[in-house]
This record gives structure tokens, sequence and C-alpha cells, in this order.
């Protein structure tokens, strides 16, 4: 039989599942081990956990560094911990590789750490030859006690799901940003691409703040951080690490008229698209009103969504009133404009 060909983005769920329950192995330190949908591991180094996640950057050129480190914090801050510490792999190409290049992926990514808070610490550099674009694989380690530590897997059914800022985030920086010239070929205003390429840090790509204010009210009991495959491959995640069912409500799930311009101009599904900047947050119904307001009143756009169900019941998509099977995407939609 020939081998499954695969498409570019994160590998299919059910390949990574089977990957990861046959390749790795256990210890009674690792109390969160590698797992579909779950944002980091989680090490018991004795006093506290160790908290360390690993993403690269592939889409984005433009200030990759900045990208790495918020990407990378995100994952942290999802698990209910501190982002602490911070590495890099900064890969650049033959063809384009100067000092300048150099000292603009280090000045990035130590703005970014200054931000956050976050001691960079260590990594490794290399001119190669073979790709046409820079790469950024960060690593990055944080703390969180016993008490404070949130997992997918703890997602429960009855409990609401909540989404902070909305989708496309991530995507509409990228896009306006790796495309502005095309866009501006096709006649759309040098004003609106600005707007868009600042989605980066207005209302930006970082979740630290989101999860925090979300732990701090109380009743979390999951967050999911949406990268590659957007919301829609987040609640599948969250959905698979848990063992439940989800249904969303289409109409609640926030989009920025900006970001539904720029996805509509390429033909991309919002719900399938990179989405850093939004994250998933389940929560005990009873405290979901109240999580939503501190969020709100800290200048955070949340939504309640949807709520957990059954794993019988399946992922739906409630829209006209009726329910849809929560469409899948194989790979990210930005992919299409690379």
């Amino acid at each position: 039989m020939a081998a499954r060909r695969l498409q570019a983005g994160k590998l299919p769920p059910d390949l990574l599942g089977r990957m990861l329950s046959t390749y790795t192995q256990a210890d009674a330190t690792l109390i969160v081990p590698p797992g579909v949908g779950e944002d980091a591991a989680v090490i018991d180094i004795g006093d506290r956990y160790l908290v360390a996640k690993t993403d690269p950057i592939t889409f984005a050129t433009d200030d990759i560094g900045w990208y790495a480190v918020h990407v990378n914090a995100n994952d942290i801050a999802a698990m209910g911990a501190t982002p602490r510490y911070f590495l890099a792999s900064i890969i650049l190409p033959e063809s384009q590789a100067t000092e300048t290049l150099v000292e603009s992926v280090f000045a990035s990514i130590h703005r970014a750490a200054a931000e956050l808070g976050i001691t960079v610490c260590g990594g490794h550099t290399e001119i190669t030859h073979g790709i046409d674009r820079p790469l950024v694989i960060g690593q990055m380690l944080g703390e969180a006690t016993p008490d404070s530590l949130v997992r997918s897997a703890d997602l429960q059914p009855g409990d609401a799901l909540i989404l902070t800022k909305g989708m496309a985030i991530e995507a509409t920086a990228i896009i306006a940003r790796e495309r502005r010239r095309l866009l501006l070929d096709r006649g759309l205003e040098a004003e609106l691409l600005d707007r868009c390429a600042a989605f980066l840090t207005d209302p930006g790509i970082s979740v630290v703040r989101d999860a925090r204010l979300a732990t701090g009210a109380g009743g979390v009991r999951a967050m999911h951080d949406p990268t590659e495959g957007g919301i829609a491959t987040a609640l599948q995640e969250l959905a698979t690490a848990a063992d439940v069912g989800l249904v969303v409500d289409s109409e609640l799930l926030p989009l920025a008229p900006e970001a539904a311009r720029l996805c509509a101009e390429f033909g991309l599904d919002p719900l399938g698209v990179i989405s850093s900047g939004a994250l998933l947050i389940g929560c005990d119904p009873a405290d979901a009103g109240r999580i939503v307001t501190v969020l709100q009143e800290s200048g955070i756009t949340a939504s309640r969504i949807g709520s957990a169900v059954h794993p019988d019941e399946g992922l739906s998509l409630v829209r006209d009133g009726g329910r849809a099977p929560l469409p899948t995407f194989s790979a990210d939609e930005i992919t299409r404009i690379f």
C-alpha cells in the first residue's frame, strides 16, 4: 500500500497521536506528556512544575523573532504557567544572510522578551542552503505551581467555551505584511493594509494577559492556543485532549471586518487560518459570565461561543438554527497564499 502523502502544516491528528503513543515513553516526573491538544509538556522538578514548549515560525518573515517569542509564550500561558526563559534556533538562507538580517532577528527577539519579562538564555544560529526564507524555532520554559496548572484534558461535558479577541488575528497581520504589494495592486487601500499589519500588536497575538486574567477570575478548567489550522483545528484538538464533544455557535465567533476582508480576498475560510492572539477557554458554566466580564473590563474582547458536550455528540457548528459538522482543515488555509 502506498504511503500517505502529507500536506504542508501540522501532522494529521490521527498520525500525530499514533506517533506520540508509539515513540514516547512514560516517566514519573512527566505530569503532562506529549499529546494532541496539550500546549506544552509539564515536568515535576520538586517544589514546582517546569513547563516546556517548542514552536517554529514558518509563515512570517517580517519581525520573525518577535513572533517566535510571543507564540511560544502563549503556549506556556495556556497551561496556567508563567513564561520565564527563551532559547532560539535561528536558521538563515545563504541567499539572504547579512549582518543586517541577523541583527534584525536578534533585536526583535530581545524586544518581545523585554515586553513579557522573559530572559533569553541561549540557542543556536546557522546559515544554511536549501531554504528560501528565515526560520526561527523557539523553545520556551515556564513555571507553574501544582494548583495553578491548567490542562486541555480537564475540560468536561457541560463546561462553557469562551473565545478571546477573535478569529484570524495572526493571519490578518501575516497576509498584510507578506502580500502587501499584491494587495495594493488589487486596489486595497494602504491605510487598510497598515491597520491589518498592526493586528500583530492591536489586538495583538499574545494571550499571556488573557490567560492570567481568566485564571484569576476562577473556574477555568482548560485553555488552548489556536495556531495553525485556526479556531476549527484548535477546537478539534481541545476535544481530542479532553474526550468531549463540542457545540459552537458560528454567529458568536468574533471576526474583525479587516480580517474578513483579507480572508475574502484570497478565498480563505476564517475558521481555518492561523489565529494566534485568540484564546479558547473552557470553564465551569457558573463562572463564564464573570470571566467574560473580567476580560472585557480589562479591554480584551471575549465571547461565550458554545459548550462542551458528551463525546457521542461529536463536534458541531450551529448555523441558521441547525447543526452541521465542525469544518476540518488538513492544512492551514493561509498556506494557499504561499
